[in-house]
């Protein structure tokens, strides 16, 4: 997400682009710094790309009667890295071939140097945060990384769950998604003193964003375009990861619980549950879950005290809904 995709004034784009290139540069240092395959394997990972919306969140998130100072960024730059480790160990749980349209790390070099990869981000991570001397942000991130280990978890054990609550769901997305976006939040406020109030709503801002989020890629899922998505549709339908637009269409078509709880769906069978999806209107029903969290984001920012905090963290709600639209 570059600064480019605000309608910022111009001391506006110079803080806030600024603060994307500081964060930017230290992450090909970052990348850079191993030898070898290690270090390749690290820089195709940065290379994928990204909106870096995570680190824009915390530079946004720090108080504006400042300059964004050094421990703002690297928080922001720890959130980057800490959320490039999980997609590096999510491709390799997954077998997945490609990212964002790119072969992926465990497609590329195999499943060591993946787990490695992914490792040795994981570490820098939070070496980058402990740089900044605040043991609650390096607490912070930690407990995220913990739900993020704890999210992956939940999508194993819940693999072919036709009998999935939403709420099941919902705690799902908060742990793999949510915690991640609550923290980048977090982090920009307390490492720029604001209020302890002021950091909570930032933060439930971040949890509604990124379950918003969660929901709109996993309603792409159903309905996305390879072309644009970089991946095929029905990921999650073959993998048998239950997501919300399969629980409310199987509300409308219980038929439809037979074939997601099968291991063996053919090309054939993926697309028929795509299509049975479609028809029931669930792909509509789940964006307007989504909508519907976005709404409650934006009314958090009403206890935000600076007026361009409030507008320029409501235009990153709209972006996300932009990006799936």
């Amino acid at each position: 997400m570059s600064a480019h995709s605000f309608s910022f004034s111009p001391a506006l784009r110079r803080r806030y682009g600024g603060g994307l290139k500081r964060v930017e540069a230290r992450l090909v240092d970052i990348t850079a710094e191993p030898r070898g395959i290690l270090g390749v394997a690290c820089q195709a990972t940065l290379k994928a790309g990204g909106k870096r919306i995570r680190p824009m969140l915390t530079l946004l998130c720090a108080r504006t009667d400042a300059a964004l100072s050094e421990g703002v960024v690297r928080a922001a730059v720890a959130v980057e890295v800490l959320h490039m480790a999980t997609l590096v160990h999510d491709d390799v749980l997954d077998r997945a071939d490609l990212r964002r349209g790119r072969p992926t790390v465990v497609r590329e070099f195999g499943v060591g140097q993946a787990v490695s990869a992914g490792n040795y981000l994981l570490s820098r991570a939070f070496s980058e945060l402990s740089a900044t001397g605040a043991a609650a942000a390096v607490e912070a991130l930690s407990a995220a990384a913990v739900g993020l280990s704890e999210g992956e978890v939940m999508q194993r054990d819940q693999t072919r769950r036709i009998d999935l609550s939403v709420a099941q769901y919902e705690l799902r997305c908060e742990r793999k998604t949510a915690d991640l976006f609550a923290v980048a939040c977090r982090l920009g406020a307390h490492l720029s003193n604001a209020s302890r109030d002021h950091e909570a709503s930032l933060a439930e801002f971040g949890r509604l964003l990124g379950l918003a989020f969660q929901v709109f890629d996993d309603v792409l899922d159903c309905s996305g375009n390879e072309q644009e998505t970089g991946k095929r549709p029905g990921a999650d339908v073959r993998d048998g990861t239950i997501t919300l637009p399969l629980l409310l269409a199987m509300e409308r078509e219980p038929g439809l619980a037979e074939l997601l709880a099968r291991d063996d769906l053919s090309p054939e069978d993926v697309d028929a549950v795509l299509s049975t999806v479609a028809s029931t209107g669930a792909v509509a029903r789940a964006r307007d879950v989504a909508m519907r969290y976005i709404e409650r984001a934006r009314q958090t920012l009403d206890g935000c005290p600076s007026p361009v905090e409030r507008e320029l963290l409501a235009e990153v709600a709209d972006q996300v809904v932009a990006r799936y639209n």
